[in-house]
């Protein structure tokens, strides 16, 4: 065989193996994506580590593959003609455009080759997200004075609301440094060494003063969220554990946030979402009795003995999470499934698909749809836990686990028949997650106060989120216009739900 013939089949032989590399490469990245897909989809146990975990693995997982897939493709492009085209996505309109134009080399008038006139003949437009570092600035106020000729009267326009009295930072700035701890998850000394890097020398202790009068000024939205919630028919809660410094004794105490929501978008309400904090520094079940005891309606929440008082007179009626139950009974399955474990997730996991096709409808449609077929798998369901009970010892982490629920089982089973209700406490937890990744951050409270700040800055952010509200913009623009005399009879148009960005804030203004 001659030289010329068998290096064409040795290219033709590398050809099919980067094909089929990349053939395996795509198939392992669409089964990530799927993965990750489902995870992200499971309507329980989301406040499970071990499944948290397991999305951050496959997260992190498919960036590499993907990052590797992209330095691949860049380099066979010319090579290898590609099998799928990848939809070309619009840049978002809004961004700011910077337009740069190549002209050829010998200019735009005449041509390399012969000399002649060139005419425009259209052009070719290419577009690219980039990036310039945060860039910070000085907003210099100047307030002229002028004398009266005939009366020596001085005019002169009144100054401005300032964010911090005899301060230096913008409102922007407080806006900017509150969402990046508590929204972004980045402490403040890494905030001054961020800074710094720029040339801009703010001690750590200063930006927490720029975070506590951002939290003071915010003090009208988070009271006026609360009385809002506490309106509501139906209100999630739970609760996570956030270190307290103990001064003067160089330990902390275990303190608690507790985190009340209200998101009815499932069951088809126009009605706002909102969430509300509060900390408090042990968790009595004092803390929740206070809070709610102006409410009236169902309460998601899980099974901690502190909130049974509030179930007394039927003032307010407990949701049980179906969650929480599933989480008992996968927890033995991990260690060791049996029949039953596996029959009993089954069961639980067709309750949840039910849930997913009235998921968004009135309540009046839940609530048939969940009366028609999930009241028969529920009561098949408890007749196969009764007989399980009886068969099992009661000693062991399996009967305990069920005793769990038939112990709440009217709890459990209450959603059933009315249709705002959720399967599950999801919604709360939801709503604890930023808390606890913020926390292996930022550690702990460093006071009781301190606390309070936070619950009440994560009170503002996360309803502007719940609202689609980006919250930095809301913050800069709704703690200038306070700082300005907004009257109180108007604080509704300055909620999170009623608020629209029509104008960038004076201190964010070009």
């Amino acid at each position: 065989m001659s030289e010329p013939a068998s290096s064409s089949i040795d290219k033709d032989a590398r050809i099919a193996e980067l094909e089929a590399a990349l053939a395996a490469r795509d198939t392992l990245i669409d089964t990530l994506r799927h993965q990750l897909a489902q995870l992200r989809r499971m309507t329980f146990g989301q406040s499970s580590e071990k499944l948290a975990l397991q999305i951050e693995q496959l997260e992190l997982a498919l960036e590499e593959l993907e990052g590797e897939a992209e330095v691949a493709d860049s380099r066979t492009t010319d090579r290898v003609p590609a099998e799928r085209v990848s939809p070309v996505r619009a840049l978002p309109d809004h961004l700011l455009r910077a337009e740069r134009r190549i002209e050829p080399e010998a200019g735009s008038c005449t041509c390399p080759d012969c000399g002649g006139a060139l005419r425009p003949l259209g052009d070719d437009r290419d577009e690219q997200l980039d990036v310039a570092p945060i860039q910070w600035r000085v907003i210099r106020t100047v307030r002229p004075k002028y004398s009266c000729r005939a009366c020596e009267k001085i005019v002169q326009a009144p100054a401005p609301a300032k964010a911090i009295t005899r301060g230096k930072a913008s409102f922007a700035t407080l806006a900017h440094v509150v969402v990046n701890k508590f929204d972004h998850h980045l402490p403040l000394y890494r905030q001054a060494e961020m800074m710094a890097a720029q040339g801009i020398d703010i001690d750590r202790s200063t930006l927490a003063g720029w975070a506590g009068q951002a939290a003071h000024l915010l003090d009208p939205i988070v009271s006026r969220i609360r009385e809002e919630g506490l309106k509501a028919a139906k209100l999630h809660t739970d609760d996570t554990p956030v270190p307290m410094l103990v001064p003067g004794k160089g330990r902390t105490a275990q303190a608690r946030l507790w985190a009340y929501v209200v998101d009815d978008r499932a069951s088809g309400a126009a009605t706002p979402a909102l969430a509300w904090y509060r900390f408090t520094p042990d968790r009595s079940g004092i803390h929740p009795q206070s809070e709610l005891r102006s409410f009236t309606g169902l309460l998601q929440a899980d099974g901690y003995a502190g909130y049974e008082k509030l179930y007394e007179g039927n003032r307010i009626r407990e949701v049980a999470c179906w969650a929480h139950f599933r989480r008992k009974i996968f927890e033995c399955h991990q260690t060791s499934p049996t029949p039953l474990t596996t029959d009993l997730l089954t069961r639980i996991a067709g309750l949840y698909r039910i849930e997913e096709d009235v998921r968004g409808q009135p309540p009046d449609i839940r609530r048939r749809q969940r009366q028609e077929q999930a009241r028969p798998q529920i009561d098949a369901l408890r007749g196969a836990i009764d007989d399980a009970l009886r068969r099992l010892s009661p000693k062991s982490a399996m009967a305990k686990a069920l005793a769990y629920g038939r112990k709440r089982w009217d709890a459990l089973t209450r959603y059933i028949d009315d249709g705002i209700a959720e399967i599950d406490n999801n919604i709360a937890e939801r709503a604890i997650r930023a808390i606890a990744i913020g926390r292996k951050n930022w550690l702990f409270a460093g006071s009781k106060a301190g606390g309070e700040r936070a619950a009440a800055t994560y009170s503002v952010i996360e309803t502007a989120k719940l609202n689609g509200v980006e919250p930095q913009a809301y913050i800069a623009d709704v703690i200038e216009k306070i700082a300005s005399g907004w009257p109180a009879s108007r604080w509704d148009e300055l909620m999170p739900w009623n608020w629209t960005a029509q104008s960038a804030p004076v201190s964010m203004a070009a």
